[in-house]
């Protein structure tokens, strides 16, 4: 199976799941979001917040293709271009930090190691481009494929909880301790892809 990791542009935003196209629950704020769905104009939302991210600050996520076919995608991003982040009971996301924001990998390709890989792959963007952590909320009682990401599968990758949370959990990943694990990133990422620019898919997200 050839596998990559490309970055998310708005050329390859259709290959994102439609239910991922067109949702916004993190990129406006709740009363924003809601308009937008009743107005049925929460694709041209999306599109218009990658635009912008991309233009202001740069590569905001990847997408997962296998043989070809995308199947699953990872996004982040700074708090400040999160705007539902604030409406968390443990925000708000600490200022050194990059939150996490979403991914998915669609039914069929679950449980082959991609989620470490896309979350390893981010981790190694950011410390390339000078960020000191990854931090992210998670759902603790997650039950299937939402917004948030599993809080088990956050803490199995690597992250720490910094606020404790029923529900909502804040987790961090230290990038400064993680400077060794990005030479295991890079190993792993050469052994995953065969040397070449495959790169590998997500856990159920």
């Amino acid at each position: 199976m050839g596998r990559r990791l490309v970055p998310l542009t708005l050329d390859n935003l259709p290959d994102l799941p439609q239910r991922c196209r067109a949702c916004v629950f993190w990129e406006l704020d709740p009363v924003s979001g809601a308009a937008a769905i009743k107005a049925g104009t929460s694709e041209l939302e999306k599109e218009g917040w990658i635009s912008a991210v991309l233009l202001d600050w740069g590569s905001c996520g990847r997408v997962v293709y296998v043989d070809d076919a995308p199947v699953g995608f990872v996004l982040y991003a700074p708090p400040a271009y999160v705007p539902r982040a604030t409406a968390f009971p443990t925000s708000p996301v600490s200022p050194d930090a990059v939150q996490l924001i979403t991914a998915v990998i669609v039914p069929g390709y679950q449980g082959q190691g991609l989620g470490r890989v896309m979350v390893q792959t981010v981790a190694k963007d950011l410390l390339r481009r000078g960020f000191k952590a990854i931090e992210a909320f998670g759902d603790a009682r997650w039950k299937e494929p939402a917004c948030l990401l599993p809080a088990d599968h956050l803490l199995s990758v690597g992250f720490k909880t910094v606020r404790t949370h029923p529900v909502y959990p804040r987790l961090r990943l230290e990038l400064r301790s993680t400077l060794s694990w990005k030479e295991d990133v890079e190993l792993a990422l050469d052994r995953l892809l065969g040397g070449v620019k495959k790169e590998p898919a997500l856990r159920p997200l």
